[in-house]
């Protein structure tokens, strides 16, 4: 039988000889099916979100490895979780079939070696603390069944991403997230449906976990890194609207702060001294809700 995604779409027949505004509307409508698929699958994402958070306590990894643009989508979710959430590189990491330079050029003979995929994760020193997710849209890419497989003979918790209920990955996961999208508008081309539901995935574990991890108070990402003008203002106005305070007594509060939002609320709310600030957050967990309860307030 031929796998989902390499089925033909009827919702697409003849677009090629159609205007682009009935294309448009065609690829929009298509699209709008993928939220949907995402939520049928929602039951099979938490479970998953709540063992990468269990291994973040531990001191383990989110490990993403695919191939193609489902592996380009792993590398990017997780070079965006240091400067959202303040966390280290080493924590989400990316891995694609053919390194570096599949970022940005298709290497698609890569994803059919799947002794690589078992040597990429050995080369990171990956070990039973760590989760591993694997990212291929048809669920068939010997190189990430492989780096699966390894991942499992170290007894690493394993996880896979795909559109195809009979992928093989699913065969080798401890959590099979199978997001039912249907054929592409261009038939077998899964950077469409397939890789906007990926992306929605991957959203929804590295966010989830970090608002349980505590890098979230509210729904504000107080531990942004501020690192340039447009950054900066935005930590700034984080200080105001959690502090309550008037404008130059957060611009004075960031000062002291050294650019921690936590930090300068802290400073600003109650008048601490910075180094106090930052004894109770790390008393805290690094948590400023809990260092909130602690003070009595919310």
């Amino acid at each position: 039988m031929i796998p989902v995604t390499e089925q033909v779409n009827p919702c697409s027949k003849g677009i090629d000889t159609k205007p682009t505004l009935d294309i448009l509307r065609i690829m929009n409508d298509q699209d709008k099916q993928v939220a949907f698929a995402v939520e049928k699958a929602l039951p099979s994402i938490a479970p998953l979100v709540d063992r990468i958070v269990e291994a973040f306590h531990a001191g383990g990894r989110l490990v993403y490895i695919g191939a193609g643009t489902s592996g380009r989508l792993g590398v990017l979710d997780a070079s965006e979780c240091p400067p959202t959430f303040g966390v280290p590189r080493s924590l989400v990491v990316g891995i694609i079939a053919g390194g570096e330079q599949a970022l940005r050029f298709s290497v698609e003979n890569a994803e059919d070696d799947e002794q690589a995929g078992k040597e990429d994760l050995a080369r990171i020193g990956l070990s039973r603390r760590d989760v591993v997710v694997g990212l291929t849209a048809s669920g068939r890419a010997p190189y990430v069944v492989g780096a699966l497989s390894y991942a499992r003979s170290l007894h690493a918790a394993t996880a896979s991403i795909a559109c195809n209920a009979d992928a093989k990955t699913f065969t080798v996961s401890d959590f099979p997230l199978y997001v039912d999208v249907g054929p592409e508008i261009i038939t077998g081309s899964t950077r469409l449906k397939s890789g906007t539901a990926e992306k929605m995935v991957l959203n929804m574990l590295t966010t989830t976990a970090m608002i349980r991890m505590g890098y979230v108070y509210d729904n504000y990402m107080v531990n942004l890194k501020a690192s340039n003008s447009k950054l900066n203002e935005r930590a700034k106005r984080l200080v105001r609207s959690i502090s309550g305070c008037p404008e130059a007594e957060t611009e004075r509060a960031w000062d002291a702060s050294g650019k921690s939002v936590p930090v300068a609320v802290l400073v600003a709310r109650y008048g601490m001294d910075a180094a106090s600030a930052r004894k109770l957050l790390e008393a805290s967990g690094g948590n400023l809700h809990t260092a909130l309860e602690t003070l009595g307030t919310q």
